[in-house]
């Protein structure tokens, strides 16, 4: 049986070689700069500024993120559902201005947690707890909940029309 000895390695020689490595590794991310991770509650939508030339935005699962491009480089980034996915920005040329990841979280307000065996319902209570729909609920009361909401939703659309 052999023993092998490595030469020994400083803390610096440590991190330069991590350093080379990430760069190696993730070449795009330094290229296109602004790796940064975008943070959203699932229903609730954050505007975040990205470089001015930025022509087409890709978003990696629509089913948990939708952006939107405003003029300016500005970018409305909405929680669709949870989970984590990324957006590419392009210019005219396609060349990548910015890839973010996107990250998907759940309310973060006074929420009440009902389970009724394996069905979960919700309600925010700001102040007086509501029915909310979430993803996740039972299916009969977010198809309930929803179809109120939807109910009252054309009811006000209709009256609104009205002379």
């Amino acid at each position: 049986m052999s023993i092998q000895v490595l030469p020994r390695r400083t803390k610096a020689s440590a991190a330069l070689w991590s350093l080379v490595a990430g760069l190696l590794i993730c070449p795009i991310a330094v290229f296109a700069g602004d790796d940064d991770m975008v943070a959203v509650v699932v229903d609730q939508a954050k505007v975040i500024k990205l470089p001015e030339k930025v022509a087409t935005i890709v978003v990696g699962n629509p089913l948990i993120a939708d952006v939107t491009l405003q003029p300016g480089g500005m970018v409305v980034v909405t929680g669709k559902g949870y989970g984590s996915t990324n957006m590419i920005a392009m210019d005219r040329s396609g060349g990548v201005l910015a890839n973010r990841s996107i990250q998907v979280e759940g309310p973060m307000d006074k929420m009440v947690t009902v389970y009724r065996g394996l069905e979960r319902e919700s309600y925010s209570c700001t102040p007086v707890c509501e029915r909310r729909v979430t993803l996740g609920d039972g299916r009969a009361y977010f198809d309930a909940t929803l179809g109120q909401t939807n109910i009252l939703n054309a009811q006000a659309s209709a009256a609104g029309a009205k002379p």
